[in-house]
């Protein structure tokens, strides 16, 4: 089945708000790869902070300002964002790898696997996202590549259950036991005729959850317990600033959390209106 016909792309450009959705997210897509080309300074280079340039206010050289270390708000701003999409779209991706695959696998088999992975998950989803990420990183310590990991592990769930309903209903289908009656193996049968019938709530859920992983990041890092000082995202940047905000202070915190609501409101746009095109029950 094909998800992404044409009639599915012009519907969705049909939506003016998702539309300036995605043409935000595109670009601060394009901030975030290439952050050199937009910014004052590279925020990570220790040679290029002053001390008496901080808590400088929005100039003429400083647009938004800088923070305590002399850093240019904008181009730490820049950089932030950069590590925030990074970390929220690698975690979607090994999430939904996981999360689908045993999906697929505990709906098609069922039995004593099926019991087995949603149990586990069944207790996952019993606590707090939150609350598991914080256990985890206190445990492991600050890092991008580990706050990816722990990320992953809190999502996973939600892709494996999805992908679980989908199949039950699938594997009954004709095409399916059409399959299977030719004798094609479980392995082909799951990969190459569910699989691609069974994608679209998955693209749906993954928009969204991009979203959710990158506010999860955020409030890791503005906790201290998610990427290192030295390569701050948007929600350490937040953190920063916000320890000052109430001494007149305010654009190191602020103009950070600006921009990080923008970023997840034009996410939760797209994914509002990919859920729309894709789901034939919502249609009129």
């Amino acid at each position: 089945m094909k998800f992404f016909k044409n009639e599915m792309v012009v519907e969705f450009f049909e939506d003016k708000l998702a539309v300036g959705g995605l043409v935000i997210f595109l670009i601060l897509s394009v901030f975030a790869l290439f952050p050199s080309l937009f910014s004052y300074q590279n925020p990570y280079d220790l040679t290029q902070l002053f001390l008496e340039n901080s808590f400088q206010p929005p100039n003429h050289n400083f647009w938004l300002g800088t923070d305590e270390q002399g850093r240019d708000v904008f181009s730490a701003m820049i950089y932030g964002l950069r590590i925030s999409l990074y970390v929220g779209l690698a975690s979607t991706v090994l999430s939904v790898i996981i999360g689908y695959t045993l999906g697929l696998i505990s709906g098609y088999y069922g039995g004593w696997i099926d019991t087995i992975i949603m149990r586990i998950a069944d207790i996952q989803l019993s606590f707090p996202a939150i609350l598991i990420a914080l256990i985890i990183m206190a445990l492991w310590g600050e890092g991008i590549g580990k706050i990816v990991i722990a990320i992953t592990i809190v999502n996973w769930v939600y892709y494996a259950r999805t992908a679980r309903g989908v199949v039950l209903s699938e594997k009954e289908k004709d095409y399916a036991q059409s399959a299977k009656a030719l004798g094609m193996s479980n392995f082909g049968i799951i990969f190459g005729e569910i699989l691609p019938n069974t994608t679209a709530p998955i693209i749906v859920i993954a928009t969204v959850r991009i979203a959710n992983a990158i506010i999860l990041e955020a409030t890791l890092s503005f906790l201290g317990l998610g990427v290192p000082i030295t390569q701050p995202s948007l929600g350490s940047l937040i953190a920063n600033g916000y320890q000052v905000l109430f001494s007149g202070y305010w654009w190191a915190s602020v103009y950070p959390g600006i921009l990080l609501m923008v970023l997840i409101i034009s996410i939760n746009l797209i994914g509002d209106r990919m859920r729309d095109v894709m789901n034939p029950r919502l249609k009129r």
